[in-house]
């Protein structure tokens, strides 16, 4: 099986990169939700902030990768100027149109939250620390932004995967 240079990057960009990201949501979660004072010793909760930290950081970065390599590099091939490209294969099936106007706007705009959001929850976290333990504030607003990101990623991702179903990238 081989792939063509257009399907490798749609691949690197939903497949990989952005379900990197949507998977280890779940790990950054539960890090976040353990970050409670009365649960850790101050020796384990710098542990687990010192884990997190780094996670968060990894996974902000994986989310601008997705989201740049998406635009800049998958979106162009999506969008191009001809009767072949896939966003004309939506537009001229009437039954399929709405992923073009509705699935691709999403995507184009709102998925940019997902890495904007991802990037201040791991800068509260490197910013308030242990603080966050006593916090439950900073914290609870964290988890927020984070399953926001998430929300935003994985509405993403869904509508990517219709979308390259309905008229792929070849």
């Amino acid at each position: 099986m081989t792939l063509t240079v257009r399907e490798f990057w749609t691949v690197f960009h939903g497949m990989l990169a952005g379900a990197i990201f949507l998977l280890a949501f779940s790990a950054g979660l539960v890090g976040l939700l353990n970050l409670k004072q009365n649960s850790v010793s101050p020796e384990g909760l710098r542990e687990r902030l010192t884990r997190l930290t780094v996670q968060l950081w990894v996974m902000a970065l994986i989310a601008w990768v997705t989201v740049l390599s998406g635009t800049y590099i998958v979106f162009p091939w999506y969008r191009a100027r001809s009767p072949d490209s896939p966003r004309s294969a939506l537009l001229d099936n009437p039954t399929k149109a709405g992923w073009d106007s509705f699935g691709m706007e999403w995507k184009e705009h709102v998925a940019w939250i997902a890495p904007i959001l991802a990037t201040a929850v791991a800068w509260l976290v490197a910013r308030y620390g242990p603080q966050l333990a006593q916090r439950d504030e900073v914290r609870r607003a964290a988890i927020v932004l984070f399953c926001l990101a998430f929300l935003a990623a994985a509405i993403a991702g869904l509508f990517g995967t219709f979308i390259n179903k309905a008229a792929p990238i070849y």
